[in-house]
Order: structure tokens, then C-alpha cells, then sequence
């Protein structure tokens, strides 16, 4: 710690005589790097899956096993058995009284006649839907509420709709995908009435620049409906949506530092405090730039980290104050030495920590918070760097003016004391540069007066040291509470800006279509000989343990139907030549189940297919490790998969790789903080108060509405080194404090940087408090959890860390 100190004291020197150099070269170099961003819409990664989902999550690997065992057939659509989200445009019609009357309906068919019918243009080129749309027998895809009533509107009242299955001839019509808010007869499955029609246009995969299109034709022409890419295309709207609000906070930020450092005419530090937002802007530039030009992939979360560096204005209040602490009547170049001394260190232990905790972030599974620390990160580093160069430079020329008693606006040398001629105005404007004469010091600024004379003597009496004892068990009873509230996962509409004619989509779509929920695959990867009673006796006691489940509706198999065909048709199948005999018959009947079968050359049955319907009875995560489980103690060897379990993966890894990161982050801030704080009790109450910062965020963030997911597990792994600041600064003052007890030292540290901790927090409060008005559940969130984190970091550092040092004699 003495070493380190004694570098930064000639670094601050050295800086000191030639500030000049110090001042271009920063800028110089963040032009250079800053070159990075005209790469950045090539590198902008909107992929929801990419970003929101686990890279090495079980579902993507069940994925591989279905796309390689069954793959599609491109002349037989089906989107039981797509193995992604697929291609298409869905709309939701919606009725207050019955969907399913004569003129509802010849309203719905109108509407799908529009689509159908609707035309696109691109260059030379026109087309429609039949030109995109996925095929079955060389048909486009059709509804099938549709097609029962044969796109007569008349004919549904001589037809009785049956639900949520509804069998005519040969077919099947899974109805419960169809119909919303269905109300059945009485003691009956037959549909009475319903509120809700969803439609379905499935288009091929093969030709994805005009299904863009087509998808692009089709959102200007409806009123609730989505498509594939609707989330992904929103998405991208996200970060154009808070640069008004990033200008904003950047203004804020600036007339605050302003307003907080502005003294007399000499003294003030306007300029200083513009030149560290100034300089959070260039760090900024460099580590976005730099990033860019090395071809790292741009998320959409990293957006918010402007935001995150305004934290960095703590470290130019506290070199601010270190400067007015030193004599006014030594050199530039020793001032700015005594406050590189007195600062460096407090300034690069929370650095280092705010780094070393994103970077830690970075072994995260989700593409979003990797690329949001990888960026975060390395503009800290940026923002660290042009605080001791940059910053310093424009301080040392700051101190240079004061030297000479120039005025702080128009440098020109002014008295220090208005003559008794001179108007009251005068004195106010152009009069000042006055310090005591006793210590040679500036004139201390009344927080910190506050600080000295009334705050310190306040929190280190007996009784306010009980009451702070008291509230600080309220506060993690609180909190501890909170984490037991706290729900895991990310609800997928809301990455969607909140006037998204998306959320409306969802909003109708979970209101009357959320009682059934996926239809399952379950694949059977080892050759069964399903002639044999025992194999058959084996899968089927799989399929009962699969219907046993209470979110279990019912099962929909290749080798049940074909047995109900045997059975009707008097067929023999319990010999291998009678299977095999009379499968490709039932085959050419039901040609949809060929893609469930996959077979060698001599027929053998390598593997296959069937699905389970599921119904929202059970929260997701619950609902897919039950069927993972169910599967593993089936005696035959199997794989359920859905394109959805690709998103429910976050469940499973989320709340452990967040407790992992987090645990592996205090032992490194402890660390971190052995190595530069001299007192090895001292650096343990630092971890302490990481640790009861992060409990509180986590509980509160549960009480305010906020998830544990990708986001917030960003701003979770942010909270970790943010939540040093405060009490690092503390800690390290209190050790360093040449005072007799410990009272007066938790006095004298809190007088020394009290006043820069409260600005920094101040700062960055009003800084990302603008972000409570976006429209985007990103960054509310970020808001939520900075603002929580900032909160509860600074109660640590002035009321708890102190009060706790003087109690327990730490040090």
C-alpha cells in the first residue's frame, strides 16, 4: 500500500508539470478508438436466443438430436413438429360476445382473406402469400377453424365443434390452438361459445429475405398479431429509444458536479467537474470503440452502460477533495502529488473491484451479460485510466489558473478581497481566491462542515449507535425476506418496448389461450421392436407415467394410432412381418407421422416420436424438469424436447450461476481488499458489506417487482463491485486516519469523505433516475437496481460500516 502510494505520488508530479500532454494524448487516443463505432451496426447482436438464453443450455443439445434424428419435410408442414420457433405471422380476433357466430365469423374469413390476398412489392418484383407460405401436398397451410367450417361462414351452426380435440374423418383439428376462451356445454365437450380466434400463416424457411418482407407487409395491416421476428425487430428499437434519455442523464449529471463543486471565483472546480463527465464520455468512446474494432458482438443490454460509468464521478469528487486537503501555497505539480497520494489508492481499489467482478460476469452462460461486462468492463478500465491522466490534467491546469487567482470564466487575474469602493455585486462576481491562513488549505464546503461538526458526533454517539444496530436487523430481516419472494426468469414481452403492438399480442394471447401449453416431443432413441407385447407393455407404462402428471392433457402417438387403425381394420401387427406389412399403408393414410419414424434400409425403426399436450398448471421450470425426470426413469431411453425448453433453460442455471458469480466475486473483492487495505479486519468488513448490499438488492429488487433474470443478473454482478465503493473509501480513510480512538477516527473519516461519497451517490442517483421513464423493462430495471444499489452502498458507507468499526474495535 506505502509502494503504491508512493507511485501515484510521483505519477500525480509527473502529470502535474506536463498536464498538456496528459490532456491531448487521452483525446487522441478516444478519437483513435472511437473510429470502432461506425462497425457498430454490423456488429449489433438482436438474436433473442443468442442473447437471453444459456449457450450450453440441455435444450440446444436436445435440438441438434431432433434437427439430425427427424428432419423436416418440406412438402409436409407441421408445427407440432417444428424443432424452433419456426417462420410465420399469427393474428388474434377477438369478440365480446361469441367468435363463433355467422357474422363474426365472415368477419374473421374478410381478415384472412386480406392476408392471403395481400400483395408485396420489392424492386421489379411482386409476390403474395402463396408465394412464401409453407406447403402441405403442395397446399398452402391452412387454419383449421377454417377449414372445418370449409370458409363458409354459414355452416358453423350445423357443425358441432368439439374441444380441445375436434375429429372429422381421418383428421384431427387441435382446436384448443384455434379457439380462446372457449365455453363448452354442459357436461359436454362441444363448443357453445368462444371469444377468441388465433390464426396461423406458416411460411417456408428457404427464402428468408422475401418472408422479411412479407412479415413486414402483414404488421401495417392488422391490429392484434406477431410474427417470428416481431420481438427480435422491437428489440432493435430499444437502444434509439433512451438516447434522449442518455443525453439527459449526461446533462444532469453535469450541472450537479457543477453546482456541487462551484466555490469562489478562484476556488471553484466548474471546470474540473464538466472534464470528469467528460472524461466518463471518453471512456465511453474508447472501450465501446476498441471493443468494435476488435469484433465483439454488441448487445442490446450494453446500452446501459453510459449509464453504469456515471458511478465514476465518486472517483472525481473524491480527487476533488483530496486537492482542497492540500497546501494552497505549494506548486502545482506537489498539490496534484499530495492528491494522487491521498486518492490513487481509494480510487483503485474500486476500480479494480468494479472490473474484476464484470469481468468475472463474463463466464456467465448468457450471451447479454457477457457482452454487457465484457463492454462495462473494459470502458471502467477507460474511465480509470482518463481519471488519473485526463482528469489529473485538467486539474493541475485548474490549479494553474488558481495559482495565479484568475477568475474561473473569464481568467483574468482578480483581488482577493473587494475594496470598500466596489459595489456589493462586485464582490459577489469578481472577487475571490481567499483560503485560511492558518492551515494554508482551502476554505472547507459546508457539507463537509456538516460533516465534521455535527454528522460525526451524531452517529458515533452511544444511543444512535444502538438505534443504527437496531435498524440495520430491521434492514436484513427485510431483505432476507425478500429473497424468498424473489421469482426467477424472463417473461419474453417484456423485451419489448411497452407501446409494442407486441405486448397487446401477448397480453390477448395469455388472456384467452393460456389454459393449454406446449405440445411436447418426446423422441425414442433406442430401437424398439413395437410388434413385441413386452417392448409395447415397456413404452406404454412410459406414456402413462408421462399422463400421470397433473399438467399432462393427453398424448398424440404414431404407434397408438396405428394400433386404433389395426384394431378397426382387423390387422394382425404382433409379428415383426405383419408390422412391418402394414405400416406403410397407414403411413400413406396419415402421411404426417412419416416424420416420426426414423428408419434404416430394411425398415428397422431407429428411433421415433411422439408428443404430450401440456396445460398451464405448473410454472414453467417445474413443468420441464417434470417431464426431463419423468423421461430419465422411463426403462426405455428418451428425450423431451419443445422449442420454448431453448428459454426455460434460463431456470435451471440462473439462480445457481448468479449465487456462483457472486460468491467467487467476494472472495476476490476480500482479496483485493487485503492487498491495499492495512488492516486484514478492515478488509473483511468490506466483504461484509458487499455482502449485505447484494442480500438487500436481491431482496428488495423482489419487493419492487423485479425478476432474477438475464437483466437483473447484469445489474446483480454490477452491484457487486459498486457495492465496494462506498465502504472501501470508509475503510480505507478510517485505517489511514492518525487519530487516538476510534471514534475519532470514524469522525475524521467521515469528515475527509463523507462529502465526495454523498456527491458521487448524489450524482449518479439523479444521473439513471431518468431511466424510471423509459419505455424499455431493460432499463427500468437497470434503473430499479442501480438506484437500490447506490442507496444501500451509500446507508453502508455513512451510517452502518462506520458505526460497526467503532463498536466491534475492528481496528
Amino acid at each position: 500500500e506505502r509502494r503504491v502510494r508512493a507511485c501515484f505520488e510521483r505519477m500525480g508530479h509527473f502529470i502535474g508539470s506536463h498536464p498538456w500532454c496528459f490532456l491531448i494524448v487521452p483525446l487522441v487516443l478516444s478519437m483513435s478508438l472511437g473510429s470502432g463505432f461506425r462497425l457498430l451496426r454490423d456488429r449489433m447482436s438482436t438474436g433473442i436466443e443468442e442473447q437471453f438464453t444459456p449457450v450450453d443450455g440441455e435444450a440446444k443439445t436436445e435440438r441438434k438430436y431432433i434437427q439430425e434424428t427427424f428432419p423436416g419435410n418440406e412438402t409436409t408442414f407441421s408445427r407440432l413438429r417444428l424443432s424452433t420457433d419456426g417462420n410465420y405471422a399469427t393474428l388474434i380476433a377477438t369478440s365480446d360476445g361469441d367468435i363463433l357466430s355467422v357474422e363474426a365469423l365472415q368477419d374473421v374469413l374478410d381478415l384472412d382473406f386480406r392476408v392471403r390476398s395481400m400483395m408485396v412489392h420489392h424492386g421489379n418484383q411482386s409476390f403474395e402469400h402463396v408465394d412464401v407460405c409453407a406447403e402441405v401436398m403442395g397446399s398452402c397451410v391452412s387454419n383449421d377453424v377454417l377449414d372445418i367450417i370449409e370458409y363458409d361462414a354459414d355452416k358453423v351452426g350445423s357443425i358441432n365443434l368439439t374441444f380441445p380435440w375436434h375429429h372429422s374423418g381421418n383428421r384431427s383439428f387441435p382446436l384448443y390452438l384455434s379457439l380462446g376462451s372457449v365455453k363448452l356445454h354442459k357436461h359436454s365437450s362441444v363448443v357453445q361459445s368462444a371469444k377468441a380466434i388465433q390464426l396461423h400463416y406458416y411460411l417456408r424457411e428457404d427464402n428468408r429475405a422475401g418472408t422479411d418482407l412479407w412479415l413486414q407487409g402483414f404488421i401495417h395491416l392488422l391490429v392484434l398479431y406477431s410474427t417470428s421476428m416481431s420481438m427480435q425487430w422491437e428489440l432493435q428499437k430499444t437502444p434509439a429509444s433512451v438516447i434522449w434519455l442518455f443525453s439527459a442523464a449526461y446533462a444532469v449529471a453535469i450541472v450537479f458536479s457543477i453546482a456541487s463543486c462551484s466555490m469562489d471565483n478562484v476556488r471553484t472546480k466548474v471546470w474540473v467537474a464538466a472534464c470528469g463527465v467528460f472524461s466518463t464520455g471518453l471512456a465511453v468512446l474508447s472501450g465501446f470503440g476498441a471493443l468494435l474494432l476488435l469484433d465483439q458482438p454488441f448487445a442490446m443490454t450494453v446500452a446501459s452502460c453510459p449509464f453504469m460509468l456515471l458511478v465514476g464521478l465518486d472517483d472525481m469528487f473524491i480527487m476533488v477533495s483530496c486537492w482542497q486537503r492540500t497546501r494552497v501555497l505549494d506548486t502545482v505539480p506537489d498539490r496534484l502529488a499530495d492528491t494522487y497520494r491521498d486518492a490513487a489508492v481509494s480510487i483503485s481499489i474500486t476500480t479494480l473491484t468494479n472490473a474484476l467482478a464484470l469481468f468475472l460476469g463474463y463466464s456467465s452462460p448468457f450471451g447479454s451479460v457477457r457482452s454487457f461486462c465484457l463492454y462495462a468492463g473494459i470502458s471502467i478500465c477507460f474511465c480509470y485510466l482518463y481519471s488519473i491522466t485526463f482528469l489529473g490534467a485538467c486539474m493541475a491546469l485548474n490549479g494553474q489558473r488558481e495559482a495565479e487567482n484568475k477568475h474561473w470564466f473569464s481568467c483574468a487575474k482578480i483581488p482577493e478581497d473587494s475594496p470598500s469602493s466596489n459595489s456589493k455585486v462586485f464582490s459577489i462576481c469578481c472577487v475571490g481566491g481567499r483560503f485560511d491562513q492558518i492551515t494554508e488549505k482551502e476554505e472547507p464546503e459546508p457539507v463537509a462542515h456538516i460533516f465534521e461538526r455535527f454528522y460525526g458526533p451524531f452517529l458515533t454517539h452511544k444511543l444512535i449507535k444502538v438505534c443504527v444496530l437496531f435498524i440495520y436487523a430491521g434492514y436484513v430481516a427485510l431483505s432476507i425476506y425478500g429473497c424468498f419472494l424473489l421469482q426467477e426468469g424472463l417473461d419474453i414481452r417484456n423485451l419489448a418496448l411497452d407501446d409494442s403492438y407486441i405486448v397487446n399480442y401477448y397480453n390477448n394471447q395469455q388472456q384467452h389461450f393460456s389454459e393449454y401449453s406446449c405440445t411436447v416431443m418426446v423422441a425414442v432413441k433406442q430401437p424398439i421392436r413395437y410388434w413385441d407385447e413386452y417392448e409395447q407393455e415397456r413404452l406404454h407404462s412410459c406414456v402413462a407415467n408421462f399422463e400421470s402428471l397433473t399438467f399432462v392433457n393427453g398424448t398424440l402417438a404414431w404407434f397408438l394410432s396405428f394400433q386404433q387403425h389395426a384394431n378397426a381394420n382387423d390387422l394382425n401387427i404382433s409379428s415383426r412381418d405383419g408390422f412391418q406389412a402394414h405400416l406403410p399403408r397407414f403411413l400413406e393414410l396419415n402421411s404426417v407421422f412419416k416424420q416420426d419414424i426414423n428408419s434404416t434400409a430394411d425398415k428397422e425403426i431407429r428411433a421415433s416420436r411422439f408428443f404430450i399436450q401440456t396445460l398451464n398448471k405448473t410454472p414453467m421450470k417445474d413443468m420441464m424438469t417434470g417431464l426431463r425426470k419423468t423421461a430419465k426413469r422411463c426403462p426405455v431411453e428418451l428425450l423431451v424436447y419443445h422449442p420454448a425448453f431453448i428459454y426455460f433453460d434460463q431456470y435451471t442455471v440462473i439462480v445457481g450461476n448468479t449465487i456462483q458469480t457472486i460468491l467467487v466475486a467476494v472472495v476476490v473483492m476480500l482479496v483485493v481488499s487485503l492487498i491495499f487495505i492495512p488492516n486484514p479486519l478492515c478488509a473483511v468488513w468490506v466483504a461484509f458489506a458487499v455482502c449485505s448490499v447484494i442480500v438487500g438488492v436481491a431482496g428488495f429488487m423482489a419487493l419492487w417487482g423485479v425478476n432474477l433474470d438475464s437483466i437483473s443478473m447484469i445489474n446483480l454482478v454490477m452491484c457487486i463491485g459498486f457495492s465496494v465503493d462506498f465502504s472501501a473509501h470508509i475503510s480505507y480513510s478510517f485505517v489511514s486516519s492518525h487519530k487516538s480512538n476510534v471514534n475519532e477516527k470514524a469522525m475524521d473519516a467521515l469528515a475527509r469523505l463523507g462529502p465526495p461519497i454523498l456527491q458521487g451517490a448524489v450524482s449518479t442517483i439523479l444521473g439513471v433516475v431518468v431511466l424510471s421513464m423509459s419505455g424499455s423493462y431493460i432499463f427500468r430495471t437497470f434503473f430499479k437496481i442501480v438506484f437500490l444499489v447506490i442507496t444501500f452502498g451509500l446507508i453502508h458507507g455513512l451510517v452502518f460500516i462506520p458505526v460497526f468499526l467503532t463498536l466491534f474495535g475492528a481496528c
